[in-house]
């Protein structure tokens, strides 16, 4: 056991902050001169500069990956008696937003091995109610999108990407949230491109959508006063934008270290024996993983960390209750059972440290630690 290291941190953002501090403090700066807070040339600076950054028409920013959700929900008119195709295992707000819309989601189970959505029950949920179908790109790698992309224009429905996790990454050739209708991310703070505090952005190709949305993100106003749709209040400050055009530049690099860190997990659990014991994630081909998070299956997850936790790693479980067996969403009909693939993922995954300053040292005393503990299982 390594005797160079006593704790990794799930997250660290102190390493990634430091070098660039002078930078930040000084957009910070310039903000608070101009006394500008709100929209304003911050935020139109970093549209335009995440829109070429994604290769996208159109970059609307919002106040948060959950507001770009339901923005694009609502620019779409999805409302009661719709049906949303989406997928049991994600973050709360994918399917929360279908609810708070007056709509209906419809779940679907995941691929055992990407922990993506099945394009397959995809094609099968979906219905003549079926407004939109949202695919979740989880942990940072797109999901199968040509067979969905292909249910969706058969049906005649738009797809909402939540790319939340996905800034950056991308499916045979294109970036994650430009291959659908709409593509949703997230600036919260422990994502590859964090703001400090919440922030979002909406992409499309599509201009009278683009139009629609900015409308809406700003209580539906145009000019100020006069209202031609009931929106909300989805603006981003400029404050967060001055951040993110910093941390943007550095977003690149920043994925490449992951990667690579992503690349010295695989070669450390081989050389510790623990394939196949270990399930770790893939990068299928034509898809470029960006590794928001670093994601292991165990059947004794729950043991596992607790025994990383008393050697002072940090983890964490995304996410152990699929949607179908929340209590808020009893009222949909589902039962244990419905889907076995995301209620088996909700029992062995775990989240292991993988930032992109993360040491070769910090990487191998995980690497032991879980190495101790299988050899203690056996």
């Amino acid at each position: 056991m390594s005797d160079t290291v006593t704790t990794v941190p799930l997250l660290d953002l102190q390493p990634q902050y430091a070098p660039i501090r002078d930078e930040l403090l000084a957009a910070i700066a310039r903000v608070c001169d101009s006394q500008r807070f709100i929209m304003g040339p911050e935020v139109e600076g970093l549209e335009r500069e995440l829109a070429s950054v994604l290769e996208a028409k159109h970059a609307i920013a919002v106040s948060s990956g959950t507001d770009a959700l339901l923005a694009a929900m609502m620019a779409l008119g999805i409302g009661a008696g719709d049906e949303v195709v989406t997928t049991t295992y994600s973050f709360f707000a994918t399917a929360g937003c279908v609810s708070r819309l007056g709509a209906r989601p419809v779940l679907v189970d995941i691929d055992p091995v990407t922990c993506n959505i099945d394009p397959a029950g995809v094609e099968a949920a979906i219905t003549a109610r079926t407004k939109a179908i949202v695919p979740v790109h989880l942990y940072g790698l797109v999901a199968d999108m040509d067979p969905i992309l292909a249910t969706a224009e058969r049906a005649g429905v738009a797809v909402v990407e939540d790319a939340a996790q996905a800034i950056g990454a991308r499916y045979k050739g294109r970036a994650a949230g430009t291959l659908g209708t709409f593509g949703c991310f997230s600036f919260f703070p422990s994502k590859n491109l964090g703001a400090f505090g919440d922030g979002g952005l909406v992409t499309t190709s599509d201009d009278r959508l683009a139009n629609r949305l900015r409308l809406l993100r700003n209580h539906g106003a145009e000019p100020k006063y006069f209202h031609k749709m009931i929106g909300g209040n989805f603006r981003l400050d400029a404050l967060q934008a001055a951040v993110l055009r910093v941390k943007a530049r550095h977003l690149a690099r920043w994925t490449e270290a992951r990667r690579a860190n992503a690349e010295r997990y695989r070669r450390l659990f081989t050389d510790a024996g623990l394939d196949p014991r270990v399930t770790l994630p893939v990068e299928p081909a034509g898809r470029y993983h960006i590794y928001n998070q670093f994601v292991i299956r165990v059947p004794a997850r729950d043991r596992l960390r607790e025994h990383l936790e008393a050697r002072g790693i940090g983890t964490e479980i995304y996410y152990p209750v699929p949607f179908h067996l929340q209590e808020c969403f009893a009222s949909l009909g589902y039962r244990p059972g419905a889907f076995p693939e995301a209620e088996r993922a909700g029992r062995e995954t775990l989240a292991l440290p993988i930032y992109g300053e993360l040491t070769e040292a910090q990487q191998r005393y995980v690497v032991e630690s879980i190495a101790e503990f299988v050899r203690r299982e056996d």
